[in-house]
């Protein structure tokens, strides 16, 4: 157990960096590692699995004179390292995020970006606290870089000119923010951060800002978040697992952030599993070597036990079937059965509706599937299976028993398509979607969607019969029958070849013949436009007996097209067809009101 003599039952709060793909993420959280270590103290931060432990004291020596440690109870910031992608940050803990508070990475000169936003859509759904580092100021032109100085120190060292380009693209940022709506502001004008979001200009290259970073992260922490911070030290504990590894020698393992409570080396866990919760005993707990002894060929050593906040690989039987995102609860003085239906409500919290039909979605972990499903819910995309884990070949047969086309589809947010199933998806009548910004995925998906619809509305359109209506022209009988050729000019809609046509008697239609050819200007078309004069043979009628010059004839339209053309292909005709469309179902529905409905 790690000794919390000043705080006793305080326990570190959790901090989720995230941001877009490039704009320094990685490179800020190495810059606070790095400069805790030439602290001097390298012995006092403790790496853990899949996060970082900076104590207060290493904080406030980074910090200089903008901490005072005594203003603190809480013992330091455990820094998560999101696994991947910024998709963690919907990793939950008792239906709220995991991170007790983020930093939200821009780059200054980049504005914000689609995961940018898309993290900032999801700090909104958890209501989770956050500051915005806005990274890269060194590249401001003409910056003259102070190594490891607050921002404000900083700034005094600038030109002019420098500081107000440096300023222009903050305020843009500032500007975007409350696009997004939220109120910010330069994080030392800010006077109430609970209302507005405190914006710290740094460099993770140069250190700059970094100590104001974590000034006021400490500060947010210690001033908005004591009470939930207050944990039950010996309690049995909870956690979330953030990846399921296979690790050499021990099997598939959980790397967990616990967040309240112990985890001790023999306690019976329960952890959710993709079908049912595992039960399973913990066999060994697993926690980088100081980073002092890195290089030794173990990497891991075995610790009898963590108290929280802490990130933690446990080895236990039976954990292939978990999933990243799921909670993990120790046992102890309880009934199994009580902590099993507390591990089955938690993740029927984030369970997604499925429909009878629809696509299957994989993603990396429960919080981003639970984002998935939301945006797809927004998108009206019906879901056939959601699942964690990557594109295995029984997703690709789920997918393939879709009933209708556009739904044989595979959206995977963040996971890769597993080799065995590479051939099956080859062979499978099903698209597959991959991206890692959420509402990217499904715009893909929609845009591939409205195609497949537009190309099935071309080959209906294709194979309908058009609406016509045309008059036979005074002194144009260039033949009596066999064929009877005349001269026509097309009133609306389009006139096309081997049509049958016939003509209103009140609101009777008689067919009288079909057409057999089409001329314009002496040459053969298959159709005639409105507004054009064509020749045109109809087999059938004699003309004088059946038909006369200057009477007004119809395509004839069977009822099934006139239905399809009046419910599903109105927006794809001209404005003409619609015109003598209307005015033939008019004119037969005079005689039976539900013709073509």
């Amino acid at each position: 157990m790690t000794d919390h003599t000043n705080a006793d039952t305080l326990r570190t709060p959790i901090v989720a960096v995230l941001g877009h793909v490039d704009h320094g993420k990685t490179s800020l959280l190495d810059t606070i590692r790095g400069s805790a270590v030439s602290e001097g103290e390298a012995g006092a931060i403790t790496q853990h699995i899949g996060a970082t432990d900076i104590p207060l004291d290493t904080i406030s020596g980074m910090a200089g004179e903008l901490i005072d440690p005594t203003d603190f109870d809480l013992p330091g910031l455990l820094f998560i390292d999101t696994p991947g992608h910024h998709s963690f940050s919907t990793l939950r803990a008792r239906g709220g995020a995991l991170a007790d508070i983020a930093v939200l990475v821009v780059d200054v000169n980049d504005g914000f970006q689609p995961q940018t936003e898309e993290a900032i859509d999801i700090l909104r759904r958890t209501g989770t606290p956050f500051v915005v580092a806005a990274n890269k100021v060194d590249t401001t032109p003409g910056w003259n870089p102070q190594e490891g100085e607050p921002i404000q120190r900083s700034l005094e060292a600038q030109s002019e000119r420098a500081e107000a380009m440096l300023n222009e693209n903050l305020y843009e940022i500032i500007g975007q923010l409350s696009d997004a709506g939220f109120s910010a502001d330069l994080y030392w004008r800010v006077q109430d951060f609970q209302k507005n979001i405190g914006v710290v200009p740094l460099s993770a290259l140069t250190g700059e800002g970094v100590p104001d970073l974590l000034t006021v992260l400490m500060g947010l922490s210690q001033r908005f978040m004591k009470e939930e911070m207050a944990i039950d030290v010996e309690g049995p504990g909870e956690g979330t697992v953030l990846e399921v590894k296979d690790e050499r020698g021990f099997g598939a393992t959980i790397d967990t952030v616990v967040y309240d409570g112990v985890i001790r080396n023999g306690d019976t866990i329960v952890v959710g599993g993709q079908n049912e919760p595992i039960v399973t005993e913990i066999r060994a707990l697993l926690q980088p070597r100081p980073l002092e002894e890195i290089r030794t060929e173990k990497q891991f050593e075995k610790v009898a036990a963590v108290g929280a906040a802490a990130g933690v690989k446990i080895a236990a039987p039976d954990l292939d079937q978990a999933m990243a995102g799921a909670p993990v609860r120790v046992v102890r003085d309880r009934p199994l059965e009580d902590v099993i239906e507390e591990v089955k409500a938690e993740l029927a919290e984030i369970e997604v509706e499925t429909a009878d039909n629809g696509v299957v979605v994989k993603a990396d972990t429960l919080g981003s599937l639970e984002a998935m499903a939301n945006a797809l819910r927004e998108a009206e995309v019906p879901i056939l299976r959601a699942e964690v884990g990557d594109i295995a070949p029984r997703d690709i047969a789920v997918a393939e028993t879709a009933n209708q086309d556009e739904h044989k589809a595979i959206l995977g947010f963040n996971v890769d398509l597993l080799a065995n199933a590479e051939s099956d998806l080859e062979n499978a009548d099903v698209k597959l979607f991959t991206n890692d910004v959420i509402y990217q995925l499904i715009e893909d998906y929609e845009t591939y969607v409205e195609e497949k619809q537009r190309a099935q509305q071309e080959t209906v359109l294709d194979k309908v019969v058009r609406p016509s209506r045309f008059r036979i022209l005074p002194d144009h009988t260039f033949r009596q029958n066999n064929p009877a050729v005349v001269g026509v000019e097309i009133i609306s809609g389009t006139l096309q070849n081997n049509r049958n046509v016939g003509l209103f008697e009140g609101n009777e239609f008689e067919r009288v013949g079909q057409l057999s050819g089409i001329q314009k200007q002496g040459d053969d078309v298959d159709e005639a436009r409105a507004g054009e004069r064509v020749s045109i043979a109809i087999d059938g009628p004699t003309v004088g007996r059946d038909i006369e010059e200057g009477d007004t004839l119809w395509t004839e339209v069977p009822e099934k097209h006139a239905k399809i053309l009046e419910q599903e292909l109105k927006e794809e005709i001209t404005a003409d067809e619609r015109e003598a469309l209307a005015a033939y179902l008019d004119t037969k529905r005079k005689r039976d009101p539900f013709w073509g409905k």
